[in-house]
């Protein structure tokens, strides 16, 4: 019985953050088939680990790797590129940076879609700096994917 409840759990502990995200109230709006909108991406926290030429780098990739992210998570979905398209779900990305880099700092990353409706899903995850730094090249994409994963 006792298996049986934390095997129980942890499944229900494991589709939290997508079932999260869903709620109810997508509204009407099927992600899958979309139209997205990456507005400037915000960084928070200790902006000076970068420098000011290398940040620029920094804020593109962040919005264009959240728009691969979500074209990845739904092929069918359409980025464009007018804040004003109506309709448009307008997706925020936010990188919330460490004091320091240091192998064990820990960082969070997250999307804010506000929907058509008015109503804001937020989706956010904690990564260790070591463990982005494995990915290297690949560090926003993977930042993202995880992301886009716990959308419904």
């Amino acid at each position: 019985m006792k298996k049986t409840l934390s095997a129980v759990a942890l499944a229900t502990l494991s589709v939290l953050p997508a079932a999260h995200a869903q709620g109810n109230s997508w509204g009407g709006v099927n992600p899958a088939t979309a139209t997205y909108v990456i507005l400037s991406p915000q960084v928070n926290g200790n902006r000076s680990l970068v420098s000011a030429g290398d940040y620029q780098t920094v804020v593109k990739a962040l919005a264009n790797d959240s728009a691969g992210a979500i074209k990845r998570r739904y092929p069918g979905a359409t980025i464009a590129t007018d804040p004003n398209t109506a309709g448009a779900i307008q997706v925020t990305p936010i990188l919330t940076a460490p004091s320091a880099l240091l192998p064990w700092a820990k960082f969070s990353a997250a999307l804010s879609l506000k929907l058509p409706s008015g109503r804001t899903v937020n989706v956010r995850q904690n990564f260790g700096v070591l463990e982005v730094y494995n990915h290297r090249a690949d560090a926003a994409n993977y930042i993202f994917d995880q992301l886009a994963k716990q959308l419904p």
